[in-house]
C-alpha cells in the first residue's frame, strides 16, 4: 500500500503573483499547527507544488522530520486564465461546469486532472509501500480525487478548508480509500 496525503495549502495573502504568494500570519499559524496532525504519521518523503504558499503549508512538516521539500510541479495549481479574472469564481464554477472546454485561456478541467493524476502515479510508481505527503492547492487536489470518485466535485471544492488534509490509500495505482484528516481528529 502506498499513501499519499495532499495538504491543500493554508491561507495566503493575496498577490497577483501567483508563484510567489507567501501564507498570511493566519496561513502560517496553520501551516505549523499540521506537524500535530502528522504526529503519528512518519512520512518517506515531502513534495510540494513550486508555488510558495504550497511549500510553506508543509514546511513545518519537512523541518520537524528532517525531510528535503520536493518540488512537483504535476501538483501546481491549474492555471484558470493568464491575465486577471473580473469574475474568479464564476469562471472556476465555468470550467468545473465544462470540464473539456476552458475559455479563459487556461488548463480545462480535464487537462489539469490528466496532469496530476499522471504525476500522481509517477508517485505511487517511485514511492511504492511508503507515505508520501504532497502540498498542493485546492482546484487540482479536488479534482485528483473526482479521479477516483465523482462525488468530489466543484460545490466540494467551493467548501474546502486551507489548509485541508486528505489521506489516499492505494494498492498499485487503485485507490483504495479518500479520507479527510482534520485537526480535530489529530489530537485524538
Amino acid at each position: 500500500m502506498t499513501t499519499i496525503y495532499l495538504v491543500r495549502h493554508a491561507h495566503s495573502t493575496y498577490s497577483p503573483d501567483e508563484i510567489a504568494r507567501p501564507l498570511s500570519e493566519r496561513g502560517t499559524a496553520d501551516a505549523k499547527q499540521l506537524i500535530s496532525l502528522f504526529r503519528e504519521v512518519q512520512p518517506d518523503y515531502i513534495y510540494a507544488s513550486p508555488y510558495r504558499r504550497a511549500i510553506e503549508t508543509v514546511q513545518p512538516v519537512a523541518e520537524h522530520y528532517g525531510l528535503p521539500i520536493e518540488e512537483a510541479e504535476a501538483f501546481q495549481e491549474r492555471l484558470l486564465a493568464p491575465g486577471q479574472l473580473d469574475d474568479f469564481q464564476q469562471a472556476v464554477e465555468y470550467v468545473w461546469n465544462h470540464p473539456d472546454k476552458n475559455p479563459y485561456g487556461g488548463e480545462s478541467n480535464d487537462i489539469a486532472q490528466y496532469r496530476v493524476v499522471a504525476g500522481t502515479q509517477q508517485l505511487i510508481r517511485k514511492h511504492t509501500n511508503e507515505t508520501v505527503v504532497v502540498g498542493t492547492h485546492g482546484n487540482i487536489m479536488v479534482l485528483l480525487m473526482q479521479h477516483f470518485d465523482p462525488a468530489y466535485d466543484y460545490s466540494f471544492w467551493s467548501r474546502l478548508a486551507m489548509p485541508a488534509v486528505y489521506r489516499l490509500v492505494f494498492d498499485g495505482e487503485r485507490c483504495l480509500q479518500i479520507e479527510e484528516v482534520s485537526l480535530a481528529s489529530s489530537s485524538k
